[in-house]
């Protein structure tokens, strides 16, 4: 069977674009070395993340790239044969985006826009209205961006529609109305761990998860991408800092021993399920 490496960044990315384009460079390079065939670079990585979620500036917001920038296809010649995923502030037109691309040197091979957006994105952001996987030469891939994954519907949408690896980009901060002296006994680090291993767990799929690394503004980030296996089980991490994650991961193999005895997409019961709250 084949194996491919899944490679999951941790690094910090701000309003400088070309400096951002220089930075996924060299992740890029990094990442090859690793012998990746997938890399999965954070949210924002392309303009950095909004600088204080409570009360956003609008006149101190990401800049926006039309899905057919420039700056996308130069990140798709730097991939070349690898695939890479990486997020961006889409413009709509009259609307803003939070969004990822997924490319290859052959060009866009998917896209998603951010469905669930917190509070602090409502005031800047238009929500996406769907989650569609899409073929890869590495897999079948599936786009979450970071507040997306506290929702398993999201996740399980993507898996129902075929995906075998999910790419979790994230700025994820440290908790911004409880902080704690030490990242280990931060709540959000305990949830970004948690949701990353429950949503590869509960669908049997493979997981890279990036993150945002450093401080914008009020943020302070999390760091800890990560790939994990789909049994829940960390394959690799960065911890804190900037770094890679890479795993090599027999992607075919990995998901028929998940599902040999137990396959959760196939014991679903969707008539039992309430869709909407009461």
């Amino acid at each position: 069977m084949t194996s491919i490496r899944i490679a999951a960044a941790a690094a910090h990315f701000g309003r400088d674009l070309e400096f951002d384009l220089a930075r996924v460079g060299k992740v890029v390079d990094d990442a090859r070395s690793a012998g990746a065939g997938l890399l999965v670079l954070p949210d924002a990585t392309l303009g950095g993340y909004i600088a204080d979620l409570r009360h956003p500036d609008p006149d101190a917001l990401p800049p926006t790239l039309a899905p057919d920038d420039p700056l996308l296809a130069r990140v798709a010649r730097l991939a070349a044969e690898m695939v890479v995923c990486v997020g961006y502030c889409e413009d709509g037109g009259s609307e803003r985006y939070n969004a990822a691309v997924c490319v290859s040197g052959d060009g866009v091979l998917g896209r998603h826009r951010k469905v669930h957006l917190p509070a602090g994105e409502k005031a800047v952001y238009t929500p996406g209205d769907r989650f569609d996987a899409f073929d890869t030469p590495v897999g079948r891939i599936g786009m979450l961006i970071d507040y997306d994954k506290t929702f398993p519907e999201s996740a399980r949408s993507l898996s129902l529609d075929g995906a075998e690896i999910l790419a979790c980009l994230s700025a994820w901060p440290t908790s911004i109305t409880n902080r704690a002296p030490r990242m280990a006994q931060d709540r959000q680090a305990r949830l970004f761990d948690l949701y990353d291993q429950a949503r590869a767990a509960e669908n049997q799929v493979v997981l890279a998860s990036s993150n945002q690394t450093g401080a914008m503004g009020g943020m302070r980030f999390l760091g800890q991408a990560k790939v994990v296996g789909p049994g829940g089980d960390i394959l690799a991490r960065t911890w804190a800092k900037a770094g890679l994650a890479v795993a090599e991961v027999d992607l075919a193999g990995e998901l028929e021993r998940a599902r040999r005895t137990l396959h959760h997409l196939d014991e679903l019961r969707p008539s039992t399920y309430r869709e909407t709250a009461l």
